[in-house]
C-alpha cells in the first residue's frame, strides 16, 4: 500500500510535468490544476501520516514523531482508560449481579455428568499432587506439628474436663455400679475362691507354722481355708449388693468425694499437674511414640493413593455426592443463592480494587518499556491500510480542489 501511494504521487508529479511541457493550455490546463493540487495534497498527507510515527526524512521538525515522543503519556493514558472503562467496580458488579453466579452454578452442578467430571478432575489433581510431595519433608513437618501440639497440650486440665464431663448426671456412679457388678461376679467364681483359699493356707503356714501344724492334726487346714474363703466371698458379694442398692452408702459417698477432689486437684493443684505433665512428656519422648508419629504420613499417603488410584474412589464419590447435593440445595434455597452471590460480589469487588491498581501500573510500565521503533511498527501494522488510504484520499481530494479552483479562476476571468 505504501508503494501504491508512492506510485500515485509519482503519477501526479509526472502529470504536472507533462502538462507544463504541453504548454498548460486547454485540457492540459485542467490536468495541470488537478496534478498540481493532488501533489500538494499527497505530500501534505504523507507528512501528516509520517509525522505521527517518526520524523519525516529524519529532519528534527517540531511536533513530529508524535507517538514515540509521547510514549510515556500514551502508556499512562491507556492504563487509565482501561482502569476506568474496563475495571470500573460498579460496572463489573452490575454485570456479575445480572450474571447470577449462584444460579448458574446450581444448574451446572445439578447435572450428574458435570459433578462427576469435576470430582474426577479433583481426584486426578490430588493424585498428581501426592507424587509431587517430598515424603521426607512431609514426615518431618507432621512430626514437628504433632510433637509441638502435644507439648503445648495441657493434659491435666483436659483430664479434669473429661472427668468433669463424666461425672455429670451421675455417670461416674453408673461406672462404679458396672465395676462392682463385675467384681461381684468375679468373686463368686469357684476358681477365684480356690485361689483365695490357697493364698490363705500359704500365708498362714508361713506366718504361724506351729499353730497350723497343731490345727492340721485336728482338722484339715485346707478345709478351714476353703470355708473361710467361701464366707469371705459371700460377705464381699453381700457388701457389694448393699452398695449397689443404697444410693447413700458410705462407699458411694467416699467414691464421690474422691472423684470430685481428684478433678479439683487436676485443675488447681500444681504438684499433680506437674506429675501429669511429666508423664505426658515421657510418653511423647518415648521412641515408639516418635516412630509412630513419623509413620503417620506413610499410612496416610498409602491410603490416599490406594483410594485415588481407583476409578471408583470413595473420596471422589463423596465429593460427587456433595457437589450434587450442593446443586440441589442451591436450586431449592433462594436464601443460599443470595448469600453466595453476596460473597462472590464482595470478593469480586475486593479483587477488582486490587486489580485496578496492579493492571494500571502493569500497562503503563509495559508501554513505557517498549522500544520506540517496536511501538511504532506495531501501531502502524495495527492501523494497517487506512494510513495509506489517507494519502490516496489526500491526493484525490487535493486534485479535485485544484480543478475546482481552476474553474473558479476561469469563471472570474470570464
Amino acid at each position: 500500500m505504501k508503494i501504491a501511494a508512492l506510485a500515485l504521487l509519482a503519477a501526479m508529479i509526472g502529470g504536472f510535468i507533462a502538462s507544463h511541457a504541453m504548454g498548460g493550455q486547454g485540457a492540459w490546463a485542467w490536468v495541470r490544476a488537478f496534478c498540481e493540487a493532488a501533489t500538494v495534497g499527497a505530500l501534505a498527507d504523507w507528512f501528516a501520516v509520517v509525522a505521527l510515527f517518526r520524523r519525516p526524512m529524519g529532519l528534527p521538525i517540531p511536533h513530529t514523531a508524535i507517538i514515540p515522543s509521547n510514549k510515556d503519556r500514551i502508556g499512562d493514558n491507556l492504563a487509565v482508560f482501561v482502569r476506568d472503562h474496563f475495571l470500573d467496580p460498579d460496572t463489573l458488579m452490575e454485570k456479575l449481579r445480572v450474571f447470577d453466579p449462584a444460579a448458574r452454578l446450581s444448574r451446572w452442578l445439578a447435572r450428574p455428568r458435570q459433578a462427576r467430571a469435576l470430582s474426577d478432575g479433583a481426584r486426578n489433581v490430588a493424585l498428581q499432587t501426592l507424587d509431587l510431595l517430598d515424603d521426607r519433608a512431609v514426615r518431618g513437618v507432621i512430626q514437628e506439628f504433632v510433637v509441638k501440639t502435644l507439648r503445648r497440650w495441657d493434659a491435666a486440665d483436659t483430664a479434669g474436663e473429661v472427668l468433669g464431663l463424666l461425672t455429670r448426671d451421675g455417670r461416674h456412679q453408673e461406672l462404679l455400679d458396672a465395676a462392682l457388678e463385675r467384681l461381684g461376679g468375679y468373686l463368686g467364681q469357684e476358681e477365684v475362691k480356690a485361689r483365695a483359699s490357697g493364698l490363705l493356707v500359704k500365708f498362714a503356714k508361713k506366718e504361724w507354722p506351729r499353730i497350723i501344724a497343731a490345727v492340721d492334726v485336728v482338722k484339715s487346714v485346707d478345709g478351714i481355708a476353703d470355708n473361710l474363703a467361701d464366707r469371705l466371698a459371700r460377705a464381699l458379694v453381700e457388701e457389694l449388693r448393699d452398695v449397689l442398692s443404697e444410693p447413700g452408702h458410705p462407699v458411694r459417698r467416699d467414691y464421690e468425694a474422691w472423684v470430685l477432689d481428684y478433678i479439683r486437684r487436676l485443675r488447681d493443684d500444681p504438684a499433680l499437674s506437674e506429675q501429669v505433665e511429666a508423664l505426658k512428656q515421657r510418653a511423647i519422648d518415648h521412641p515408639k511414640v516418635q516412630e509412630y508419629v513419623q509413620g503417620l504420613w506413610d499410612d496416610i499417603h498409602a491410603a490416599l493413593r490406594r483410594d485415588l488410584s481407583n476409578e471408583d474412589s470413595a473420596l471422589a464419590r463423596h465429593l460427587e455426592s456433595a457437589l450434587l447435593a450442593l446443586g440441589r440445595k442451591l436450586g431449592e434455597d433462594p436464601g443460599l443463592r443470595e448469600a453466595i452471590n453476596s460473597h462472590v460480589l464482595g470478593a469480586a469487588r475486593r479483587l477488582t480494587g486490587r486489580l485496578r491498581s496492579g493492571v494500571t501500573e502493569h500497562i503503563s510500565r509495559t508501554v513505557k518499556n517498549w522500544d520506540e521503533r517496536h511501538l511504532v511498527d506495531e501501531l502502524e501494522l495495527s492501523v494497517g491500510r487506512d494510513l495509506q488510504y489517507i494519502r490516496f484520499n489526500g491526493t484525490l481530494v487535493g486534485g479535485l480542489i485544484g480543478v475546482a479552483l481552476h474553474a473558479l479562476v476561469l469563471l472570474f476571468r470570464g
